[in-house]
């Protein structure tokens, strides 16, 4: 039963250009990463400006930890996106509609064990890291209500995997879009009207999100046949939330290592005082935000090695690979220029120029120095697209692995030498990107991407949705 052409917003990769194909689906999730990211640093730039710098430390004092207990659902919505890609791209339409009913009850699962870790261990662990007296209690505040929300930013990020999964890039978009006004409106009357403080910033990125999650499954329900499930497809099956935690806990690994190397890092930075602190969250944001072209890019061509991969068609995913490659060196050879030349008018966004004289200061050198890495960056992104989606669980674990080596060995060592000081925490993540570029490439080299679908175009799986 082929399921290819039934829905405009559903792409086949498998058939056409590969530059083009990745270019026309990474365009919208660039928009929508990119809004994403504004509406973040409004985020910042509303608490840092109207709250104060000892505010924005405190959010950024969370991020890595937000990043940890989030990290479970983040994966398996990976996972689920990328088994969504191979089954669409092998031409079964039961098997996507099974997985999205079961996706359901794995992310529901995931949410309510994770929120209700980070609700009980929040204050315990920013404490454990040495986060500064004056902004502890700001922090556990902003990282509760986070936690407390994380149903709804698992709800968002699954089903956006899943429309990615099946080449619709744009219904995401539309929704992030809406969600992101909504967030800076919600920002400005938590915040100003209502005195809410950090907590009121959190509140209006749940309620965001929420929103966003339930217009993009309704509108998906509507609209989108794969969304059309049967009763029998609600029923759990056991063999496919297994192929979702096969790929998806060495995904969610992956994010928990990186995530708690940031959390070894920010332990560094809350070393050097609440000024560093607020620099370094500011500069971390704006990175964010530079990194959207290679975050897009990376679903994309996850999305596209899935589907070929699905259909059986190895070749085709390395041609992909060259493309998108030479797409985002030629965006580094842009980006970089600029940050070293307009670092500190981005700072400058953050902060009062006379009152975070110091902030715009660290953080404008910070962003020199890192700006020089975004080629490695870049790199680890294409890597990452090919091999997260073949579905190459061991690959997570090797990454994981090393960015957690390198923000654990890089930054304090460095910062000890009288000649680097403070600036080894932004050196020690650049030279994290070198160690895991360099690391993913000979991966991808390796070949073993190339066997690594779970589902594929075969006699056995097509007897299987025969009888489904």
């Amino acid at each position: 039963m082929s399921i290819q052409g039934k829905s405009r917003r559903m792409l086949n990769m498998t058939e056409g250009n590969p530059a083009r194909l990745l270019l026309r689906f990474m365009l919208p999730l660039l928009v929508g990463n990119i809004f994403q990211q504004v509406y973040t640093m409004v985020d910042m730039i509303i608490v840092g400006r109207y709250i104060g710098p000892d505010a924005l430390a405190a959010v950024g004092a969370t991020s890595s930890l937000n990043f940890l207990f989030f990290s479970l659902c983040n994966g398996l919505s990976n996972g689920i996106g990328i088994l969504v890609s191979q089954a669409f791209g092998a031409g079964q339409p039961g098997t996507v509609k099974k997985l999205i009913a079961n996706a359901v009850y794995i992310m529901a699962a995931s949410a309510l064990v994770m929120g209700g870790a980070g609700l009980c261990l929040s204050y315990p662990v920013l404490s454990l890291l040495g986060t500064p007296a004056n902004i502890i209690d700001q922090s556990s505040v902003y990282m509760r209500i986070m936690c407390g929300g994380v149903i709804a930013v698992s709800m968002y990020n699954c089903v956006s995997a899943v429309l990615r999964g099946i080449g619709d890039s744009k219904t995401p978009l539309y929704f992030l879009v809406i969600s992101s006004f909504l967030n800076v409106f919600l920002d400005l009357f938590f915040i100003r009207s209502l005195n809410l403080g950090v907590g009121g910033a959190a509140a209006a990125t749940i309620l965001s999100q929420l929103m966003s999650a339930v217009g993009c499954i309704l509108y998906s329900l509507k609209r989108n046949p794969m969304f059309s499930i049967e009763r029998s497809q609600w029923r759990p099956e056991r063999a496919l939330i297994q192929k979702c935690f096969r790929i998806g806990v060495p995904l969610a690994v992956q994010s928990s290592m990186i995530a708690l190397s940031l959390v070894v890092l920010q332990s560094v930075v809350n070393g050097f005082g609440s000024v560093v602190g607020a620099a370094f969250t500011a500069t971390s944001r704006v990175e964010m935000l530079v990194q959207q072209p290679f975050n897009s890019m990376f679903a994309a061509l996850s999305t596209f090695t899935g589907q070929n991969l699905g259909a059986g068609k190895q070749e085709r995913v390395r041609q992909g690979f060259g493309q998108a490659a030479l797409l985002i060196f030629l965006f580094t050879a842009v980006m970089t220029p600029l940050m070293q030349f307009f670092g500190g008018d981005v700072m400058r966004l953050f902060v009062d120029a006379e009152q975070g004289a110091e902030v715009i200061a660290y953080g404008a050198q910070g962003l020199k120095l890192t700006s020089w890495f975004y080629a490695p960056l870049g790199l680890i992104c294409v890597c990452r697209g090919v091999l997260n989606g073949a579905g190459d669980a061991a690959y997570s674990v090797i990454s994981g692995v090393c960015e957690m080596a390198g923000r654990v060995a890089f930054p304090k060592p460095l910062t000890m030498i009288p000649a680097v000081g403070v600036w080894g925490i932004w050196l020690g993540t650049a030279f994290t990107w070198l160690l895991v570029a360099v690391a993913s490439f000979l991966r991808y080299r390796g070949g073993v991407w190339r066997s690594k679908a779970a589902i594929t175009r075969s006699p056995v799986e097509s007897v299987v949705e025969q009888t489904a």
